[in-house]
Parts: structure tokens; sequence; C-alpha cells
């Protein structure tokens, strides 16, 4: 999840996302600019029909192109984590002390920087649906650093994809890189949005 939020938001998003795109080459596309934090809280409804929520992505729409230059809106995928990216942010406000151990990473950004700076060739979906040679290439990897295939090749916990599975076990990669002090931020040193929350992507 984006942690750090703009007041105002520029071409390419908030300063990190701009920094790890060309890392990813053909898989650039998995990381969204984040808008302005009055977009994500211009709706905070709890949506009991589809309508409604299709009608809360286009007032936050229209409040990102308010506050972005050039004007942007939301995309679909983005405003369907804007609740999650609003509890971290609502932690981190309320809990400054939380700040130097709640981290924003991206898993693709993970792959790449445990597979030697070198993006992954496959994605792990195609039109939606899994596409096993991605998620195959990026098992290996983790094997690689240390998962042992059985794992990684079991069912996903309720609720979860199997690309949400992999995931998360390059998250928790990245959590050692960090607490190792061997994790890498983009941009070094982080910037930091108007509440001291620092903003950067780590792996």
């Amino acid at each position: 999840m984006p942690i750090g939020l703009p007041e105002f938001s520029s071409k390419g998003g908030r300063g990190p996302e701009a920094l790890v795109r060309p890392l990813l080459g053909a898989r650039q596309s998995s990381v969204f600019s984040i808008p302005s934090r009055a977009a994500l809280y211009a709706d905070t409804s709890d949506f009991t029909t589809i309508e409604a929520w299709y009608a809360a992505h286009r007032r936050a729409s229209a409040v990102a192109r308010a506050t972005s230059d050039p004007p942007r809106g939301v995309s679909i995928q983005a405003f369907g984590i804007f609740s999650k990216i609003r509890e971290i942010d609502a932690l981190l406000i309320a809990r400054p002390d939380l700040r130097g151990r709640v981290f924003e990473s991206h898993p693709e950004v993970a792959f790449c920087r445990l597979n030697g700076d070198q993006a992954m060739q496959l994605p792990k979906k195609i039109k939606g649906s899994v596409n096993p040679a991605g998620m195959a290439e990026r098992k290996a990897l983790l094997c690689r650093h240390g998962y042992a295939m059985d794992f990684l090749d079991q069912p996903p916990p309720r609720g979860a994809a199997a690309d949400d599975f992999l995931d998360a076990a390059v998250m928790m990669l990245i959590a050692g890189r960090i607490a190792s002090g061997s994790a890498k931020p983009f941009p070094n040193p982080p910037l930091a949005d108007g509440f001291g929350i620092p903003v950067a992507i780590w792996a």
C-alpha cells in the first residue's frame, strides 16, 4: 500500500513511482500513480451497491483532476485500494512512533531487486487471469532466496488469489532486508508528506 500522500499530484505520481517504473520495463504498469490526499478522502462511504461504488469513483476522480497537473482522474485499480490506503494513512498520522516500523514496498519492484535489478520477464496475470509461466518465474526466484517450492505451491489463504500469495512472500523477504539494513529506498533519502510521513518505496 502507498504510504505518504501528496497534497497535489504531479505527472508520474508522488516521486517513488517515477523512480521505480523505469526499472520494471513491461511490468511498469503495475505501479499506480497515487492522487492527492483530498481525492483519497473525497468519499469514505461504506458502499452497498456497485452503482454507489462507481459514483464514488467519479467523485474521487473529479477531486483528483482538481488537485493534479496535468489534470488526472483515478484509475479503477487505484480506487479499489483507497480504503486500505486510508487505514495506513490514518494510523501513521495518529501514531508517529510507527513511522520507523511501517514501510511501503511494491511486489514487482521487490521481485526486480531480488532478481539482480532485472525486471521479471513475464506477467503474473494476463487479462485478469493468473499466468502460470509468470507465476513459475517468480516461484523460482523466491526459491533461490530461501523459500521451499511446496510452500509456494500450497493453496492461498481464503480471500487471497495465488498471485497475492507470491506477493506476500516477496514482501516478507523485503521486510527482512529492511530489518537487516540492506533494503534500498526509492528515493534515497525518502521524501516526506505534509504530515511528515516518509514517502519511499523500499526494496
